[in-house]
């Protein structure tokens, strides 16, 4: 059994680095849209909106995947 699964600091310091790189990756997700005129809060679900909903989402999943994989090579 791994006792880096019962450490709380090392625990919240993943936790941090995950929702770090979740909120980062979605924000540009996001500030990309807007310079590309894309609004995620345009009223109704046009085909624009969807674009930057999927942009926020895109980012925050490859951020979170970034801060992952970051992450994990300060552990070796």
């Amino acid at each position: 059994m791994s006792t880096d699964n019962n450490n709380p600091g090392k625990l919240l310091a993943s936790g941090i680095a995950d929702a770090v790189g979740f909120v980062g990756g979605a924000l540009l997700g996001y500030w990309i849209g807007q310079i590309l005129g894309l609004d995620v809060f345009a009223e109704g679900y046009g085909a624009s909106s969807l674009i930057a909903i999927a942009m926020v989402g895109l980012g925050g999943g490859l951020g979170l995947h970034l801060s992952k994989r970051w992450h994990n090579a300060r552990k070796e």
